[in-house]
């Protein structure tokens, strides 16, 4: 898992970065093309994320809001986006809270990659406050990500 946030982490560096030219120095052969890397290594590089990020604050609903939020993934979106469930305050590594600008007990970054390139991203704050009622989050959920991502993944 920690060696597929890391590349994801590459892949959103690279955003202003022609991905046709890009070069992993690293695991890889510094002459291999990132993108053969990755489908050596990863074949859903090219896929959109769904990052949840909780941190180490108390939030009670938070546990249920991640696990509800894993169900609808699996049920809607498994086959079609990548998923990571992150804890962003134990993140020496990407740098996440810098990126996303993460400061709440529980967030859900949306990330449209479309080739292998960054188009941008959407963050969810404060889902923990609706889930009270599971089938009306289930509903704004999937409508946020069909929004941002897309129907056709």
């Amino acid at each position: 898992m920690k060696k597929l946030i890391y590349y994801l982490s590459i892949i959103l560096i690279s955003t202003n970065v022609n991905a046709q030219n890009l070069q992993f120095e690293g695991p890889a052969s510094p002459t291999e093309p990132i993108e053969q890397y990755f489908e050596e290594e990863n074949p859903t590089y090219e896929r959109s994320l769904i990052y949840v990020f909780y941190n180490n604050d108390d939030c009670y609903a938070c546990p249920q809001t991640i696990e509800l939020i894993e169900q609808i993934y699996n049920q809607y979106y498994q086959n079609r986006y990548t998923f990571s469930i992150i804890n962003y305050q134990d993140d020496d590594e990407y740098n996440f809270i810098e990126t996303y600008d993460l400061s709440q007990p529980l967030s859900v970054v949306l990330v449209k990659v479309n080739d292998g390139a960054t188009f941008g991203y959407e963050k969810l704050d404060n889902l923990q406050n609706l889930i009270s009622d599971p089938t009306s989050f289930s509903e704004y959920f999937r409508y946020r990500v069909d929004s941002f991502l897309g129907n056709n993944g």
